[in-house]
C-alpha cells in the first residue's frame, strides 16, 4: 500500500524516524511541530542494538557512531559494593555495544535527513485534538484551525500527548540533568555508563555522549535522581549543599560540578509509567512514548520509538488498507512493548524509590549474584533491548561487525 496522505504529530526522534520510513515507502508525509524552530529537549540517551538496527536501515548509523560515544559497560556502586556490572560482551554476539549520544545530535541527524528527503514540516502548530472525518482524520490546533483530513495521523507527541486519553501514573522520582564537559583524565571510563547509589532514593550517573552540535569537546550527561515534590526544596537550598552531597557520594564528580554555577544549567525531567490499552483509533495511531512510556531505568525509550516507527511502516507496506496496516504494526510490537513495560516497572523501584528493603536486597543479594552466568547474559540482553526477540518479527538484524572503539568514540 503506497500513496497515503499521512500527518505526523511531533518532530522529535520518533516522529522524524516515522516520517523518513513512511516517505521512503511511498507515502506523502507532513510533520507538525509546536515549536517555531524544531529542537530537541533533554540531555543524553542510549542507543541500543535495537535502535541501531533501524538507524542502519535508514542509512544514518554511521553518523550516529561519529557523533556519539561507544558504551561497552554499565557500572554501578553502592558504597564500596559493586551492584551493577553489565557488559555487552556477555551477549551471544560479543561485538555489540551501546551508543551514548546527546539528544541534540540524534535530532540533528534525523532532522537533516528529513530536510534532504523534502519532507514538509509545519512549525509553530500546537495540537490540541483530532477528529474523524469519514474514514480519515483531521487535526485541531490551539488557534482554532482544523487541518485537511488525512488518511492516517501518527501521534508521536510523547507521554503527555493531547491526542490520546489520559492513562497511567506519574512517577514519584524524576532526575536533574546537565550536559557537561567530560573530564579528560582517568576519573571516568569514556566507554561506560557509571552510576552511584545511596539506598534507592539517591542515584547519580555519568554517561559519555560524544560531541553534540555546537560543542568543541566531548560531553557527558550528568544526572541526579530527585523526587518531584522535593524540587522546590532543592531550588531553595541552593547549589552549595547539593554539590557537597554529590561529592560526598562520588568525589570523582567534582570536576563536573565545578562547571555548574547556575541552577538553570540543570533540567528536571519528570517521568510517567503509562501504556495505552489500544494505541489505535480510526485513522490514528500512537507510537513511541505516546503509546508507552516508562522510567528511563533500562534506557529503552528512543529505541522503542524507532522500532515502533519501523513496525508501522512495515505494517502499512504489508497490508491492503490503513486500519489493517496499523493493526499489523501494533501486533508486531505489542509483545516487546509489554515485556519492557513490565521489566521497567519491576526494576525502577530498586533504583528510584523510598524503599529501604529493595536496595538492601539489591546490594547484598542481587548485585553479587549478577556477576555470574547466566545473570550476566540476562542483564546484557535486558539493557540491549533484545529480550522478547524484537528484531526477528520486524525483519531486522542485529548490527554486527561494528568499528573498534577507537574509531567511533568521540
Amino acid at each position: 500500500m503506497r500513496g497515503l496522505n499521512i500527518a505526523i504529530a511531533g518532530c522529535g526522534p520518533c516522529g522524524l524516524a516515522a516520517a523518513l520510513l513512511l516517505h521512503r515507502t511511498g507515502h506523502q508525509v507532513t510533520l507538525f511541530e509546536r515549536f517555531d524552530t524544531p529542537r530537541p529537549i533533554g540531555s543524553g540517551l542510549m542507543i541500543q542494538p535495537t535502535g541501531m538496527a533501524v538507524l542502519g536501515q535508514l542509512g544514518l548509523l554511521d553518523d550516529v557512531l561519529r557523533r556519539g560515544s561507544r558504551i561497552d559497560r554499565l557500572f554501578g556502586k553502592a558504597g564500596e559494593r559493586v551492584v551493577l556490572d553489565v557488559h555487552y560482551a556477555a551477549l551471544r554476539h560479543s561485538d555489540m555495544f551501546g551508543i551514548g549520544i546527546h539528544r541534540a545530535s540524534l535530532f540533528a541527524i534525523l532532522h537533516e535527513a528529513a530536510l534532504r528527503a523534502g519532507i514538509t514540516v509545519h512549525t509553530g502548530r500546537t495540537l490540541v485534538d483530532s477528529e474523524p472525518v469519514g474514514a480519515q482524520r483531521a487535526l485541531r490546533f490551539a488557534d482554532g484551525e482544523t487541518s485537511i483530513p488525512y488518511d492516517l495521523v501518527v501521534d508521536a507527541l510523547g507521554t503527555r500527548t493531547p491526542l490520546a486519553p489520559p492513562t497511567g501514573r506519574e512517577l514519584a522520582y524524576g532526575a536533574l540533568w546537565a550536559s557537561l564537559d567530560l573530564p579528560q583524565d582517568a576519573r571516568f571510563d569514556p566507554h561506560a555508563l557509571a552510576q552511584r547509589y545511596d539506598r534507592a532514593s539517591i542515584m547519580a550517573g555519568v554517561l559519555p555522549i560524544g560531541t553534540p552540535p555546537g560543542a568543541a569537546t566531548p560531553k557527558a550527561a550528568f544526572f541526579w535522581s530527585l523526587r518531584a515534590d522535593r524540587l522546590g526544596d532543592w531550588h531553595q537550598a541552593g547549589l552549595g549543599p547539593w554539590k557537597a552531597r554529590v561529592t560526598a557520594l562520588w568525589p570523582a564528580c567534582a570536576p563536573l560540578l565545578d562547571q555548574i554555577d547556575d541552577p538553570d544549567q540543570l533540567t528536571f525531567a519528570r517521568y510517567a509509567h503509562r501504556t495505552l490499552r489500544s494505541p489505535a483509533e480510526r485513522a490514528l495511531v500512537h507510537i513511541g512514548d505516546a503509546w508507552h512510556s516508562a522510567s528511563p531505568q533500562l534506557g529503552q525509550g528512543a529505541n522503542m520509538a524507532l522500532l515502533d516507527a519501523w513496525a508501522l511502516a512495515k505494517g502499512l507496506a504489508d497490508a491492503n488498507g490503513v486500519d489493517e496496516g496499523v493493526r499489523l504494526g501494533i501486533k508486531l510490537r505489542r509483545r516487546h512493548v509489554l515485556t519492557y513495560q513490565w521489566l521497567t516497572a519491576l526494576f525502577t523501584p530498586v533504583y528510584q524509590s523510598d524503599s529501604r528493603v529493595l536496595p538492601l536486597i539489591r546490594d547484598r543479594l542481587v548485585g553479587p549474584l549478577s556477576k555470574f552466568w547466566p545473570a550476566t547474559s540476562i542483564q546484557a540482553a535486558m539493557v540491549s533491548g533484545l529480550v522478547a526477540n524484537p528484531l526477528g518479527p520486524l525483519g531486522l538484524e542485529s548490527p554486527l561487525h561494528m568499528p573498534a572503539p577507537e574509531s567511533v568514540a568521540a
